[in-house]
């Protein structure tokens, strides 16, 4: 981005819809809960997390999806310093925990992807195999399009649902497809679920949902960045399959970040609490109206489903690059070219090639202002 647009003035005042950094007002129990435990900082955390910590992910797990049975908050829920690096570990410890690969171990990765994604893929010496989402596949991968030599030499199939930058929620018939297809061949899935809780009309599914009563060769990811604004909390969670949530801590205890407790106390709240969420919810709802009206049927827009993003065609206007460098320097917007997202496949084809994701993280005024602007200049 820097080398796109360095040697670019902004063509008017700047405004940056790159970032997907939620930027509504972050919940009053916050300040609170943090002065009151905060002696709490002079002790090292464990990696597990408190257990009423765990015990509050449980809890808000079984009111939110429809589980065969409540989840056990001893073995499989641990606490995350927000999903980036659970994400990124994730892969690592998967690596340990699958039998022998027939071949040379791969990673299944949506393209376009969250960058953690990859980098998981990498450091645990896999071959990251990316996998197209677009319009034909329903901006999610084609379950059809694998083969048994591919899935028989994988560790581990990450999926986001709703999608990130597209917005696409997987039905709960498609989680089920990926959770036999798991079973059937010893890997894991890695279901990244952190916008579940910013949607237009119905509460997306989740993989639990569709794991049975065993949560066998399934892990959720969970952060409260995106369903209670608080990104710079870096607290999240990892829940599934007990058996890998074990070899997951042994690795977390000597790698990954600890939580600090008051944190930790913070999430609690958040998680017993549905107010501030029903809150948060209804502001992303309000700009996706402003979208509505202001983009309405250009660029391919349909209202997403999940997720605080705009994925825009830009085929029309020379593709993600050169929209994104005209947006930036005729209306002072700052958008992301699709093409960074994703990664080239084999045939030379990028997915994100003819695309800009915008982010609708700013207040309502902000918004408008920006989809005003960048209509007037792309047409």
């Amino acid at each position: 981005m820097r080398e796109l647009i360095d040697g670019f003035p902004p063509g008017r005042s700047a405004i940056s819809l790159a970032v997907g950094e939620p930027q509504h007002p972050i919940p009053p129990f916050v300040g609170p809960i943090i002065a009151a435990h905060v002696k709490e900082f002079g002790r090292y955390p464990a990696n597990k997390g408190l257990d009423e910590f765990a015990q509050a992910v449980a809890r808000w797990l079984n009111r939110r999806f429809k589980l065969a049975r409540p989840v056990d908050p001893t073995t499989e829920v641990l606490v995350l310093n927000g999903t980036r690096e659970g994400l990124f570990l994730a892969a690592l410890a998967a690596k340990n925990w699958v039998t022998p690969r027939a071949g040379r171990p791969a990673v299944l990765i949506p393209n376009p992807f969250y960058a953690a994604y990859a980098a998981g893929a990498i450091a645990a010496d896999c071959e990251p195999v990316y996998l197209p989402t677009t319009r034909e596949t329903g901006f999610l991968p084609d379950l059809d399009a694998l083969n048994d030599e591919l899935l028989a030499r994988t560790v581990a199939f990450y999926i986001a649902s709703p999608s990130n930058p597209q917005g696409a929620v997987a039905d709960r018939a498609y989680l089920a497809r990926m959770t036999a297809l798991a079973r059937r061949f010893g890997f894991l899935i890695f279901s990244d679920e952190c916008y579940c809780e910013i949607y237009s009309d119905r509460p997306p599914p989740g993989m639990l949902e569709a794991a049975g009563a065993d949560f066998a060769n399934v892990a959720i990811f969970h952060s409260l960045s995106k369903r209670s604004s608080l990104p710079g909390l870096r607290i999240g969670f990892a829940a599934g399959d007990c058996t890998f949530m074990q070899t997951y801590l042994e690795l977390r205890n000597v790698a990954a970040p600890m939580v600090p407790t008051p944190i930790q106390h913070v999430a609690i709240a958040a998680y017993d609490d549905e107010t501030h969420v029903v809150e948060n919810r209804r502001l992303y709802r309000e700009k996706f109206d402003l979208a509505d009206q202001i983009v309405g049927d250009r660029y391919g827009y349909r209202r997403p489903a999940g997720g605080f993003f705009l994925w825009l065609d830009v085929t029309a206007q020379g593709g993600s690059e050169a929209a994104t460098l005209r947006l930036w320097r005729e209306a002072g917007l700052r958008v992301v070219p699709g093409r960074y997202l994703a990664r080239e496949q084999e045939d030379g084809s990028n997915p994100g090639e003819n695309y800009v994701r915008v982010a609708m993280v700013h207040n309502n005024e902000i918004t408008a202002e920006a989809l005003h602007r960048l209509v007037a200049v792309l047409g």
